[in-house]
C-alpha cells in the first residue's frame, strides 16, 4: 500500500513526463523543478538532492564531452570518414555496413552526436557524387551510433548514469567491455537487419542493386518563381521537365493558391508561377544566374552579390534563442544575416506561412546567406548542425589527428585494464581517473582550444542526470519504487525473474521514447534495484536490461538525439522510424530477453 508520500512521487513523476512532452521548458529545469519540490516537501533531504552532482558517472559524463570535442577538433573523424566510404556505387547490402560498422567502432568510444554532427554532410555529398538517395543511409547513420554505445562503457552516457547508480547502491559496476556481451549481438544483428531491409522501409527512391544503374536522386529543392517578361511564360512543361531548366524536376506549380502535381502530363508555364524543383546541390548558382525564374526569398537578402550567396543547412538546437518565437518577431536575419527560405519539419517542407510558424529544436532551416554564415556560427551551440551541402573541408594538422587518436586510444587501454593494475591507496585507475587526463592532454597540447572547455558540456543534460538522481532517491525513500516492483513480479509471477526482466525492459523502452534515455535509467533503476531484492536474486541483469533498454530507441525520433538530428537533415516523418525501427525494437528485445540472463545469471 502506498504512503502520501508515494503518491506524492507519482504525481511528481507524472507531471514531469507531462512537462516533456509538452516542451514547457528545457529537461534539465523540469528535473531540476520536480527535484526540488520533493526536497521541499521533505521526501528528499538536500544532500539527498545534491548527492547526483557529486556522482563520479555523472561527472565523468562532463568529462567526456570535452573528449569528444577534443577529438572532434582534431579532424581524424573528419579523415575516417573519408578514407573508408566506397568509391563506386554497389549493392545497398555491401554499402550499408561500410558505413555502419566503423560509425558503430566510433562511437563506441565517442560521446554519439559529434559523430553524426561530423558523418552526416560526408554522407550527404557522398551519396550526391555517387548518384544515391541520402534518404536510403542517414538513419542507418544513427542507428549505427546507438548500437556503437551499448557496447561499452562510455559508448552513451546511460551507461555511465546506469554505472554510476550501481556503484551508488554498494555493487560492482560494470567493466569497460562488459555490456558488449550484449551490445555486441545486437549491433552484429541490427546491422544485417538494416542491411536487408533499408532499401525497401526507408523513403526515397529504391537504389537498385545494378551498380550501373543511372537513376538521378535530386534530394535538394528550390522554391522558384517566373517572373514578368521570363522567357519560360508560354512554354510547355512535360512530365516535369523542360529544357530550359537544365537538370530541374519541376514537381509542382502553385497557381492561384492552388498546387498543380506536374510529374505526369503536359502543362502550360504562366506569369508569377511558383515551382517547386528538385536537383542537386549545384543547381543554386545555375538558378541565381538565370535571369527567367527567381530564387523564392532572394528580394529580402540586401547589398550580396549573387555570386557570394550560398545555400546552407542549420539544424535549430535547444540552446537556440528564438525557440518558441516566429521568424518575424525573433527578426532572424538581423540576427545571422542569412534569410529562412524553408523549413523542414517532421519530413515537411513548409514555404507557405512560414513566417507564422514558432520555431522549435530539430526545426531544418534552408539558408540564403554567405559563407560568412559558418564562419560565425559554424562551431555555435544554438544549431546541432550547419550545412551539409557544402564540400567536405579538411580541418586539423597531421600531427592533431594522430596525436589525439593516441591520447584516445590511452584512455580507452588504461580505463580497460587499470582494475588489474594495483594502485596507491589513493588512486583509482578507473574511467573518471583516465578521462580526465585525457581531457586535460587534449587542452594542453591545444587540440581543444581552451576557450571552448565550459561551452561544448551540455549542462542541461548533466543537470538532468543529477535530479533524475534526486527522483530516483525520492522513489526509494517513499516507497514508490518498492511498490511498483511488487506489482510488476505478481504480474509476472508465472515467468519468474525473465518476466520481471521483460517488464523492466519495456517499462525503461517506454519512458526513454517520452523522456530523454538518461533519466528513464535513472527512474527504472530502483524498481529494478526492489524488484531483486523482493525474488532474491542478483540485480546485475536487470541493470544491464535498463542499459540496453534505455539506449534501444529505434522507433520514435524523440527518443535519442541521434536520431532527432538525423529526422531534420534527412528529411524524415515519424512514421519513417515507426516504420524501420519497430521491428528492430522487437528483435533488440528478443535478444535481450535470451542473452542477459545466459550471460548474467540471476
Amino acid at each position: 500500500m502506498l504512503t502520501l508520500e508515494g503518491y506524492i512521487v507519482l504525481a511528481v513523476i507524472f507531471f514531469t513526463i507531462l512537462a516533456l512532452t509538452k516542451e514547457i521548458m528545457r529537461p534539465g529545469l523540469v528535473f531540476f523543478s520536480a527535484a526540488t519540490f520533493l526536497m521541499a516537501t521533505g521526501i528528499i533531504s538536500d544532500s539527498e538532492m545534491l548527492e547526483g552532482f557529486a556522482n563520479k558517472g555523472m561527472i565523468t559524463i562532463g568529462i567526456l564531452f570535452l573528449v569528444s570535442e577534443g577529438i572532434r577538433q582534431s579532424g581524424i573523424l573528419n579523415r575516417v570518414a573519408q578514407t573508408y566510404l566506397p568509391r563506386k556505387r554497389g549493392k545497398m547490402v555491401f554499402l550499408i555496413p561500410r558505413i555502419m560498422l566503423p560509425v558503430s567502432i566510433l562511437s563506441a568510444f565517442m560521446n554519439n552526436t559529434p559523430v553524426v554532427i561530423i558523418f552526416a554532410p560526408i554522407i550527404k555529398k557522398w551519396t550526391e557524387k555517387l548518384n544515391l538517395s541520402s534518404k536510403k543511409f542517414l538513419i542507418p547513420l544513427s542507428y549505427a551510433t546507438i548500437f556503437g554505445g551499448m557496447c561499452t562503457l562510455i559508448g552513451t552516457s546511460t551507461n555511465l548514469v546506469v554505472h554510476g547508480l550501481i556503484l551508488e547502491n554498494g555493487y560492482q559496476g560494470f567493466g569497460m567491455f562488459e555490456l558488449a556481451k550484449i551490445g555486441g549481438f545486437i549491433a552484429v544483428i541490427g546491422t544485417i537487419y538494416m542491411s536487408v531491409m533499408s532499401n525497401k522501409f526507408l523513403p526515397g527512391e529504391k537504389i537498385f542493386f545494378n551498380a550501373k544503374s543511372r537513376t538521378e536522386f535530386k534530394d535538394y529543392h528550390y522554391d522558384i518563381s517566373i517572373p514578368e517578361n521570363s522567357k519560360l511564360i508560354g512554354l510547355e512543361l512535360k512530365n516535369g521537365r523542360i529544357k530550359e531548366l537544365k537538370n530541374l524536376l519541376v514537381q509542382s506549380i502553385v497557381r492561384d493558391g492552388n498546387i498543380i502535381e506536374t510529374q505526369k502530363g503536359t502543362f502550360t508555364l504562366l506569369e508569377n508561377d511558383k515551382l517547386l524543383v528538385a536537383g542537386k546541390s549545384d543547381r543554386l548558382n545555375y538558378i541565381l544566374a538565370n535571369e527567367n525564374i527567381k530564387l523564392g526569398g532572394i528580394d529580402l537578402v540586401r547589398g550580396i552579390p549573387k555570386d557570394k550567396l550560398k545555400q546552407y543547412e542549420a539544424v535549430i538546437a535547444p540552446r537556440f534563442p528564438g525557440v518558441g518565437k516566429t521568424i518575424p518577431e525573433f527578426n532572424f536575419y538581423e540576427h545571422y544575416k542569412a534569410v529562412v527560405i524553408a523549413i523542414h519539419r517532421n519530413g515537411e517542407r513548409i514555404t507557405t506561412n512560414k513566417d507564422k510558424l514558432k520555431l522549435k529544436p530539430g526545426d531544418n532551416l534552408i539558408l540564403l546567406t554567405t559563407e560568412q554564415f559558418i564562419e560565425n556560427w559554424g562551431e555555435s551551440k544554438v544549431f546541432y548542425l550547419t550545412s551539409y551541402i557544402r564540400d567536405y573541408r579538411s580541418t586539423g594538422t597531421f600531427w592533431k589527428k594522430w596525436l589525439a587518436f593516441g591520447i584516445l586510444l590511452f584512455m580507452i587501454i588504461g580505463s580497460t585494464v587499470g582494475k588489474f593494475i594495483s594502485s596507491p591507496e589513493n588512486i583509482n585507475f578507473d574511467m573518471f581517473y583516465f578521462s580526465s587526463i585525457a581531457a586535460i592532454l587534449l587542452i594542453w597540447m591545444k587540440i581543444l582550444p581552451q576557450q571552448r572547455y565550459t561551452k561544448v558540456i551540455s549542462w542541461d543534460v548533466l543537470i538532468t542526470i543529477a535530479c533524475a538522481f534526486a527522483i530516483s532517491k525520492a522513489m526509494q525513500n517513499s516507497g514508490t519504487a518498492e511498490a511498483i516492483a511488487r506489482t510488476t513480479i505478481k504480474l509476472a509471477h508465472n515467468m519468474g525473474p525473465v518476466g520481471v526482466l521483460a517488464a523492466i525492459y519495456l517499462l525503461t523502452s517506454i519512458f526513454t521514447e517520452i523522456i530523454t534515455n538518461n533519466a528513464a535509467a535513472a527512474l527504472v533503476f530502483p524498481i529494478a534495484l526492489s524488484a531483486a531484492q523482493q525474488l532474491g536474486v542478483d540485480p546485475k541483469p536487470f541493470f544491464v536490461t535498463i542499459a540496453i533498454a534505455a539506449s534501444a530507441s529505434f522507433s520514435t525520433p524523440i527518443g535519442y538525439q541521434t536520431n532527432l538530428i538525423i529526422q531534420a537533415i534527412g528529411h524524415y516523418k515519424f512514421s519513417d522510424y515507426l516504420k524501420i525501427g519497430l521491428p528492430l525494437n522487437i528483435l533488440a528485445f528478443i535478444l535481450s530477453l535470451l542473452l542477459i540472463p545466459y550471460f548474467w545469471s540471476f
